[in-house]
């Protein structure tokens, strides 16, 4: 008999329900309890109505953000323009005795030029013709340079998305990270954000979507705080207008 037989199909799943009706009353016999029980009740679903209506202006989103961020051993800087960026980013990068970078591929990063106000460092671009290239300059570079597709103010978080011009490297690797938020992507909750990234079609969803609250913390060897363990150790977020 196939057994993509809709008979067969049928009599596996009634031997697993009874191997785990068994497993289960095993386990509840031995605690002393019965094991029938009826399902609990969820009387609530999703985010209570308090919470949904929760918002912040957008003042106290970029005060929020800048607060719950530095609060990780990150650093928050606003910027009032694009056009200032070049010279804010350069101050960082000389500051922190970068060597190099690389930056996803996007229009509004490549107007940063940096070649021209930091000639003296390497500057790469995110291929996505030659992701393997990209990852090996992503290992060797000293920062990433990233465009925030979300920021979340109440948890201090960056919501980065991958894509062919958007390698999940740029922002892992680099020791780094140098987040480009424009304010009018900051959002209250995290909720907003992850509602927005929902709406995106399932063959334009990204690889990956990552959540980026401040530096890489990691204290579960031993429980000893670690910096830059998982990811960048030193963490910028420049906010935008």
């Amino acid at each position: 008999m196939s057994k993509s037989d809709p008979a067969f199909l049928a009599r596996l799943n009634r031997e697993s329900l009874e191997a785990e009706k068994a497993f289960i009353g095993n386990i509840a016999g031995r605690l002393g309890r019965s094991a029938v029980s009826p399902a609990p009740v969820h009387p609530f679903r999703g985010a209570p109505d308090f919470w949904t209506s929760y918002e912040l202006g957008r003042e106290e989103r970029i005060a929020r953000f800048s607060d719950a961020w530095q609060a990780v051993g990150g650093f928050a800087e606003r910027v009032s323009s694009f056009s200032e960026l070049p010279e804010v980013i350069a101050s960082i990068l000389k500051a922190q005795n970068a060597e190099s970078t690389i930056r996803q591929n996007l229009p509004e990063l490549e107007q940063l030029k940096l070649d021209g106000c930091l000639p003296e460092m390497k500057h790469h671009v995110w291929e996505g013709s030659d992701p393997e290239g990209s990852l090996r300059i992503c290992e060797r570079a000293s920062a990433g340079i990233a465009l925030a597709d979300y920021a979340v103010a109440y948890t201090g978080t960056i919501v980065a998305a991958s894509s062919a011009q958007k390698g999940r490297s740029v922002t892992l690797l680099p020791n780094i990270l140098l987040a480009i938020v424009p304010a009018d992507r900051m959002y209250t909750r995290l909720g907003e954000a992850m509602s927005r990234i929902a709406t995106v079609r399932a063959e334009r969803f990204p690889a990956g979507v990552h959540f980026i609250s401040g530096p890489s913390r990691s204290s579960d060897i031993e429980n000893d705080l670690t910096i830059g363990v998982h990811g960048p150790g030193v963490a910028y977020a420049l906010i935008v207008g």
